[in-house]
């Protein structure tokens, strides 16, 4: 099954006094560049979280943003130092004295002064088991944005399906009209034949040499053959298991090499036409597999 690389995914909970919201972004990148931001008390659970991105979503240019929010008065209380606050306190009245100032926000100035307020941080203990509900919270957002990276691979698969039948329809008609090219191009031989018979420098033996090497130089048969293979394997890649953006991008351009030979090799204006025409499907089927994983 095909995954998109452009996805979103959120899973909300309340756990230990938290409300904790964890929010991935997904969008296309030739590689896995993980964008990561986490709550100050888990700075050092980046590389583990990294590790679990590229495990679990391969490529993409991911965005993680973790938020906790305190839902307890008591995870919220400060601790006011109220003896460096009286310090502060009449530093400020004793300046705004002398300087005839007034004294209106002496107190904010003293509460926010240096060391004047201190959080009340967790234990370590609380912290790894806040720590373990934040990685229920975030295993939870992955799948969420694997399931919508699975729905828009759907839609994915099933517009590069139709790409390749186009494309394979296209060369059914080449295959039609290959009799009547063929037959264009010996009656085209047969007349430059005439003129150069007449000529007195005529060579039977390198004249039937040429004729055979430009026969087989203009025979499309075998890029038929090689060009119907891709188009199977394609599709029966695009059906495995496992997203498989990389090895699609390269049966791709496969597919474009026997499309450029047989259009170089048709010299015949109505499969030439056709050849457009799959390389126009072709050029459809490159642009979107730059969006899967």
């Amino acid at each position: 099954m095909l995954q998109s690389m452009t996805g979103f995914g959120r899973a909300k909970e309340q756990a230990s006094g938290y409300l904790i919201n964890v929010e991935i972004k997904s969008l296309n990148s030739k590689f896995l560049d993980a964008q990561v931001r986490l709550p100050k008390q888990f700075m050092d659970k980046e590389l583990e979280v990294r590790s679990l991105l590229t495990s679990e979503l391969v490529r993409g240019k991911i965005s993680l943003n973790i938020e906790m929010t305190s839902q307890a008065a008591e995870l919220d209380a400060q601790e006011v130092n109220k003896e460096l606050f009286k310090v502060y306190y009449k530093e400020f009245e004793e300046l705004a004295d002398e300087m005839g100032s007034s004294k209106d926000d002496l107190f904010r100035l003293a509460l926010h002064s240096p060391d004047v307020l201190s959080s009340t941080m967790p234990d370590d203990d609380q912290l790894n088991a806040l720590w373990a509900e934040v990685s229920k919270i975030l295993a939870q957002a992955i799948i969420n944005i694997k399931e919508f990276r699975d729905q828009e691979g759907e839609n994915l698969s099933k517009e590069l399906s139709g790409y390749i039948n186009n494309i394979g329809s296209n060369l059914q008609e080449i295959e039609t009209l290959d009799p009547e090219r063929t037959q264009v191009i010996r009656e085209r031989i047969r007349k430059h034949q005439l003129d150069i018979v007449n000529n007195d420098s005529f060579d039977e033996n390198r004249f039937e040499q040429e004729m055979i090497y430009y026969i087989e130089k203009l025979d499309i048969s075998e890029e038929v053959v090689r060009l119907k293979n891709h188009l199977e394997y394609f599709l029966s890649i695009q059906g495995q298991t496992d997203s498989q953006g990389k090895k699609l991008g390269f049966i791709s351009q496969e597919i474009g090499r026997e499309i450029n030979t047989i259009g170089s090799k048709a010299s015949y204006a109505p499969v030439q036409k056709l050849v457009v025409g799959m390389k126009d499907e072709l050029e459809k089927i490159k642009e979107q597999l730059l969006n899967v994983v």
